[in-house]
């Protein structure tokens, strides 16, 4: 019987949450503006797995959620993420995994993408 993987989406401005979070993984490029990184408690910070700064960009200067999302699933297939997916997905097999990202809704971001591949 395998048991089904738990990964958490949340802020990495909140405060870790020791008893839940499990390994905590920063999933953007950039560190979070204004955060102490010991503060973060961070336990991973992945770039292969994190949108491109180009990505980034195209977004946010007014590019659409659905064809981000495929731009950043064909990121997610180049060989150092896939490697990198890998790894973290024995992660989340072992315990809980904690998704950590600065933007204001997770649940509505690239995270969501990852947890969503991660879970598969």
């Amino acid at each position: 019987m395998t048991r089904e993987p738990v990964i958490r989406l949340r802020r990495v401005y909140d405060a870790p949450d020791p008893a839940a979070d499990g390994v905590r993984v920063l999933v953007d490029r950039l560190w979070p503006r204004g955060l102490a990184k010991a503060a973060a408690g961070v336990d991973e910070w992945p770039k292969a797995v994190t949108p491109s700064s180009e990505l980034r960009k195209w977004f946010h200067a007014g590019g659409s959620a659905r064809e981000f999302r495929e731009r950043y699933e064909a990121e997610l297939a180049e060989p150092e993420a896939v490697a990198e997916l890998a790894r973290l997905r024995s992660l989340a097999a072992a315990g809980p995994l904690t998704l950590l990202s600065a933007v204001k809704d997770p649940a509505s971001s690239h995270a969501a993408v990852l947890a969503e591949l991660l879970s598969d």
